[in-house]
């Protein structure tokens, strides 16, 4: 009789010890409370570029654009050549994804030009640090190597408020034309490419081949969200100008020179930086589009 009333005990006791463990596991569904606190420092990635792609580089360019950067181009006779030359030539690149670019070159009778179109898809692989930041990083870092000259005052503001009867704050005495003695603006300044008697801003390139004060390198305000431009001539007189940009998360390149076919020929800086500034202009609409 003993033996009959332990055996129920123990199985009463099982029943309670079971139904205490279903009910626990029940009650939070088979989930896990997070830490207190944890959902609150979960980090947020940053955000990723606009551009998810780039432009076919050696496209990006018309003909017409072409003929007014390397007017060698129209001088070739032979139409398939000149069909080749307009097509340029793809630089190397191992992921078109991120850079691609293109190449021209084309021989006049005055000179050979060149043009280098560069675009670069920036992606940052930091989730605190988004493509456009990154991007602006690639694009400062390139307008630091520039080393742009510091921004001059224009002296225009300065002479305007003088009065036109007062003689000049510099005591230099007139000359009897009414020039200041050693002006250089006094005489016309020697022919560069052809293109300087036709200027008429005042900014032709002076007989030394030196950039004119308002065409220094220097950043440029409508472009994209940044940009800068570079001028730069070498003891070849050969010019180089050199249009960088940056767009949300992509940096682009121009880079446009000019060898004379003799070196008593200097390149124009207005010229050429007003073709290249075209040039930037119309592959900013692309990305706009």
């Amino acid at each position: 009789m003993q033996r009959k009333a332990y055996v129920p005990g123990v199985a009463a006791l099982l029943a309670v010890l079971l139904a205490g463990c279903t009910g626990g596991s029940g009650d939070d569904n088979g989930t896990t409370d997070p830490k207190p606190g944890e959902s609150a420092t979960t980090p947020t990635a940053a955000q990723p570029g606009k551009y998810r792609t780039l432009p076919e580089p050696c496209a990006a360019v018309s003909h017409g654009t072409l003929d007014s950067l390397l007017p060698g181009i129209r001088q070739v006779t032979d139409e398939e050549q000149r069909e080749k030359a307009y097509e340029g030539t793809a630089t190397q690149t191992y992921d078109t994804d991120r850079k691609v670019g293109c190449r021209w070159k084309a021989q006049s009778t005055g000179a050979t030009d060149h043009l280098l179109v560069d675009f670069e898809r920036v992606v940052s692989y930091d989730n605190a640090v988004s493509d456009d930041d990154r991007a602006t990083d690639i694009y400062l870092k390139r307008e630091t190597a520039a080393d742009l000259p510091e921004p001059v005052a224009s002296s225009e503001s300065s002479e305007s408020s003088e009065s036109p009867e007062s003689p000049s704050s510099s005591g230099s005495s007139p000359d009897p034309s009414g020039s200041p003695s050693g002006d250089s603006s006094s005489g016309p300044s020697s022919s560069s490419s052809g293109a300087e008697g036709d200027d008429e801003s005042g900014s032709a390139t002076p007989s030394d081949g030196s950039t004119p004060s308002a065409l220094q390198p220097r950043t440029l305000d409508d472009l994209g969200d940044e940009a800068f431009l570079d001028d730069a001539l070498s003891s070849s007189r050969q010019r180089t100008v050199t249009v960088v940009f940056r767009t949300s998360n992509v940096v682009v390149t121009i880079q446009y020179d000019e060898q004379p076919a003799t070196t008593t020929d200097v390149p124009s800086s207005k010229d050429m930086q007003d073709r290249a500034r075209k040039l930037a202009g119309q592959l900013a609409g692309t990305f706009d589009d």
